[in-house]
């Protein structure tokens, strides 16, 4: 049978992305958000780094992934859906797969993208159409004709018919045949500038706009309302803005409103977003150069909360690094990203080589505080706090709820090795992860603040952590159990260890346990010793943390377990097996049947008994187990002439 060795493992927290930026594995750029069955799917472009031989400065895009999410925080990267080596009209070698689209009719998905052509210049309109909104999606033999330009846009109306929106001489606009695929209408026969020819194209030109570049066309249809909202450079030689006309018509004319995101404080020259309505919440998803500041042709997709005036007009969308979503604060929280902040406070990449590792944040004045909205708590009243920070000094960091001056939480020594001058410096600026308990235990969704009693100091994410109890209680009158499904036995009656003074597990001879275990038993009726009924919650019995919670006793501990097993039939021909951390004897109804000695570690099957018969009726199983310096856990079942787990029984504490 397959054994398994306990081991003690910290298991790291998963990442997730309640801040911005939400996608945190790769560059993704101009995020398109679509519903389909109930979950918010983005399309972005994927920015990579120039290969060799194609131009470094600009834009490079060789494939599209999609990623999903339920909760607007964690998001699943569904993998690539289209690279350039799939588009049968497209230059395999091109990375020109710039802003996409896809929305869904006809019981299929329609993904709609830019790509550069084999043959001419510019670029033209593909699609490629899926049974699933996570693809494979198969791409079409040729691009839509009439369509010259990029970041197509697709409005599915309240009555089915399908209108297209893309950046080419201008923003244009044209209706779709029911297929998905060809423009419905006559196509214009248009002069090229500088005596290239002419043209056909499909459509007409957005009118009502404002004089300006602009770009990546989104159209959305809200209370009887059309918005074309697109990135605009407003003033000459300045950067993108996001801005938006109404009409009462899906092509127009429109009514220019304004911007509702301005441009961007750092500079980055592009914006690109759409918008959703999701669970009765409308969203801007944009994106900024956040993962790469020093060049901003790689992007990452952002979201934020989007609100509309009683007329229909978007309000004004600020940038946050907080995001949307509720954080568990059992989740790993990068309060880098913080809601708000005060004076001097700043944020810096971890590590400037691999940015993808994130930020950290630091207060740098005694008065110094940042605060991290939407965390939900649900933890037990034992939890403690992971904290990730560093500081050149000695000082201390505290967690509060709500406000600088907020109820501590949990107060955060961070301790630089001060007496000794070389390993102080050594340690000067190092990370470092504490774990602490907690003073006071929020609960329900609140905010945290983070302050310091000296500065400067720096932190990078939080941690909670409820701690784990092992065990829950059985009541008075509680139902017999049973052996769980590998026929482990998980309730006992155990009762609190006896302190031995043990300096080493070498000493469990046969001798030595078989002496111990014969003075102790003969003093088991007469000792005052607390029982506690228990189900273990693993399969091992983890007796050191039994001792830990109820007895405030762990090392240098004998312990007795003792468990009835009610059969309704005789169970002949089978053996006990066990496996234990320290030494152990057990008896079944007053005989004794195994005895593993010497210092052993815990392992299930590790020994087992000669074969014994299981009585009809009542059977006591009783445990003593003795260990040192070392942990103390055990798992015992019986298994049949077949090695299989024995389970035709029920298991009671009394």
């Amino acid at each position: 049978m397959k054994k398994r060795l306990l081991l003690a493992l910290l298991m790291l927290p998963l990442f997730v992305a309640a801040q911005n930026p939400i996608i945190r594995t790769q560059f993704a750029a101009d995020p398109t958000a679509r519903v389909f069955n109930d979950k918010v799917y983005v399309y972005p472009s994927h920015d990579i780094p120039a290969p060799e031989g194609q131009r470094q400065d600009w834009f490079c895009m060789a494939d599209y992934h999609a990623f999903s999410s339920e909760n607007l925080t964690d998001w699943t990267d569904c993998g690539v859906i289209l690279s350039q080596e799939q588009v049968p009209w497209g230059k395999p070698t091109g990375f020109s797969m710039w802003a996409p689209d896809c929305v869904t009719k006809n019981g299929k998905y329609y993904f709609y993208f830019p790509d550069g052509p084999r043959e001419g210049f510019g670029f033209a309109i593909g699609v490629a159409t899926a049974d699933s909104p996570e693809g494979p999606f198969a791409c079409e033999p040729k691009p839509i004709q009439g369509i010259s330009g990029i970041d197509p846009c697709v409005l599915i109306d309240d009555d089915g018919a399908a209108y297209i929106y893309w950046s080419g001489m201008g923003i244009r606009g044209a209706k779709l045949k029911d297929n998905m695929l060809e423009v419905d209408g006559e196509l214009e026969t248009i002069e090229l500038p500088q005596g290239r020819g002419s043209m056909k194209v499909a459509g007409k030109g957005m009118e009502g706009l404002p004089d300006g570049f602009k770009e990546g066309p989104f159209a959305f249809k809200r209370n009887g309302w059309y918005y074309l909202t697109f990135p605009w450079v407003r003033t000459e030689g300045g950067t993108e803005t996001l801005a938006y006309a109404m009409s009462k018509s899906p092509l127009g004319p429109w009514d220019f409103k304004g911007i509702f995101m301005a441009e961007h404080d750092n500079k980055c020259w592009t914006n690109h977003h759409s918008f959703v309505e999701y669970r009765g919440q409308w969203y801007l998803f944009y994106h900024r150069n956040d993962y790469s500041p020093a060049v901003d042709k790689r992007r990452s997709a952002r979201i934020e909360k989007v609100t509309f005036n009683g007329d229909g007009t978007i309000r004004e969308v600020k940038p946050t690094m907080r995001g949307v979503g509720i954080n568990l604060a059992t989740e790993k929280i990068d309060v880098d990203r913080f809601s708000a902040a005060s004076d001097y406070v700043t944020t810096q990449f971890v590590d400037t080589a691999n940015t993808f590792r994130g930020w950290c944040a630091s207060l740098n004045n005694k008065k110094s505080w940042l605060r991290y909205d939407d965390v939900e708590f649900n933890l037990r009243d034992d939890a403690y706090v992971i904290v990730c920070a560093r500081a050149d000094d000695n000082t201390e960091l505290l967690i509060r709820e709500k406000s600088a001056k907020g109820k501590v939480i949990a107060r955060v020594p961070l301790t630089v090795l001060s007496e000794m001058g070389r390993f102080r410096r050594d340690m000067r600026g190092q990370w470092l992860t504490l774990t602490v308990p907690l003073e006071y235990v929020p609960k329900g969704v609140t905010s945290l603040c983070i302050t310091c009693q000296d500065v400067p100091v720096e932190v990078d994410w939080i941690q909670f952590k409820n701690r784990p109890h092992y065990f829950s209680a059985v009541p008075s009158g509680a139902s017999p159990a049973q052996p769980d499904a590998d026929g482990f036995i998980r309730r006992w009656l155990l009762q609190e260890p006896i302190a031995k003074t043990i300096p080493s597990n070498i000493v469990f001879t046969d001798t030595y346990l078989r002496d111990l275990f014969s003075e102790e038993l003969a003093k088991l009726g007469k000792q005052k010793l607390k029982s506690y009924a228990l189900e273990s919650e693993t399969y091992n019995v983890r007796l050191f943390r039994f001792g830990e919670l109820w007895a405030n006793h762990t090392y240098g501990s004998l312990f007795w377990a003792t468990t009835y097993i009610d059969c309704d039939e005789e169970i002949p021909d089978v053996r006990l097996s066990v496996g234990c951390n320290g030494a152990s004897m057990w008896w079944l109804n007053d005989e004794e049947v195994l005895l593993l000695s010497g210092d052993r570690r815990m392992v299930e099957d590790d020994g087992r008994s000669q074969r014994i018969t299981l009585k009809k009726g009542r059977n006591v199983l009783r445990c003593a187990l003795v260990n040192g310096p070392g942990l103390s856990d055990f798992c015992v079942r019986f298994l049949d002439e077949n090695n299989q787990p024995v389970t035709n029984y029920t298991i009671k504490t009394k």
